[in-house]
């Protein structure tokens, strides 16, 4: 079973191979044993567009396999080329090329990662509007590392349950839902879309704390309805979906106000939170505390795969690529959580 870790270079045309760059260069140790997948060309434009004066510049190295990366030498990119890829793209442009070679470097990594190939991918952003326009049939990551799980294992993709976790040492907090609009939204918090999120966080944080993890439960409308007066989605079906969980051996508690169950949960020094994981019912529910709290810590998890992948929590930050100014804090984040996941 490979060490190694690999880090998808994301969407060219944005921020994610320079601070793959930087993140090598700033954060060695860290680093150590991971490679990226990607185009070479793409990766030394990004390693120089972060140069300083006064600063070395950073070299980028080809290798052939994953194994490889374990002996490159620190503060040095290595990188396993994929053929076929376009090479670097305008900075801060939406475009089909680039979207395509976003897709290609995914699926690539979670093939090896299903493989054994390597331990666990790290990706860097995409845009989803440039997916869409190379014919990508997923809107993000998420759906196309399910969609290859599931082939992998040869399931169907609704075999293939998975869940988003944005997590810091702060906040964690999974999502009933993910990429769909509001209205499409709320129709998701059915009975069956519920129990499915509280088995999979159960599961997964449970391999991840050793003990049974603390869950509390979002409501979808404010004030968690006030017992229906404004809306009966808590009484009709969370506190259901709540009530069977907890005669299934979980430890899940709700539902609670959308608007304070964020600082209940929220760990500080001196003042753990009262839960390690809050379940929200929809995307911005739940991302927006986790990223309120720091864009810099919060690491994207996917639940539920038969692989580990983690990435940072911002996306393709189009006005500021090729300035070299990109923090790749969230980044570091990322490959050190995929590291302890893939232990």
């Amino acid at each position: 079973m490979s060490t190694a870790i690999a880090i998808t270079q994301g969407d060219p045309a944005g921020i994610g191979p320079e601070i793959i760059a930087k993140a090598f260069r700033d954060a060695p140790d860290d680093l150590r044993g991971c490679f990226v997948v990607g185009d070479v060309a793409t990766l030394r434009r990004a390693a120089q567009c972060i140069e300083r004066p006064g600063m070395p510049s950073l070299p980028v190295a080809l290798i052939e396999a994953p194994e490889q990366a374990l002996q490159v030498p620190v503060r040095c990119v290595p990188v396993l080329p994929l053929p076929g890829l376009p090479g670097p793209q305008p900075w801060g442009h939406i475009g089909a090329e680039a979207g395509r070679a976003a897709a290609e470097c995914v699926v690539w990594a979670a093939r090896g990662a299903l493989r054994g190939d390597v331990a666990a991918l790290v990706t860097a952003p995409l845009h989803k509007e440039a997916l869409s326009a190379a014919g990508v049939d997923y809107p993000g990551h998420t759906e196309l590392l399910q969609a290859e799980a599931a082939r992998h294992r040869g399931v169907p993709l609704a075999a293939m349950p998975v869940r988003m976790m944005l997590a810091s040492d702060e906040l964690r907090t999974v999502l009933v839902s993910i990429h769909m609009s509001l209205r499409d939204a709320i129709d998701a918090v059915t009975p069956a879309n519920l129990a499915q999120t509280l088995q999979i966080t159960h599961a997964a944080l449970l391999r991840t704390l050793g003990r049974a993890p603390r869950i509390g439960v979002a409501g979808l409308n404010p004030h968690a309805g006030e017992g229906g007066l404004f809306g009966r989605e808590e009484v009709d079906t969370i506190a259901p979906a709540i009530a069977t969980a907890r005669a299934q051996g979980m430890d899940v508690h709700g539902p609670f106000a959308p608007d304070t169950v964020f600082m209940r949960a929220r760990h500080v020094p001196g003042h753990p939170g009262e839960f390690d994981v809050v379940v929200a019912m929809y995307h911005d529910q739940g991302l927006i505390p986790v990223k309120y709290l720091g864009v810099d810590k919060g690491v994207n998890v996917t639940l539920g795969l038969p692989l580990v992948r983690t990435s940072p929590d911002h996306g393709t930050a189009f006005d500021i690529a090729g300035q070299g100014i990109a923090d790749a804090s969230s980044l570091v984040e990322a490959v050190r959580m995929a590291r302890q996941l893939a232990r």
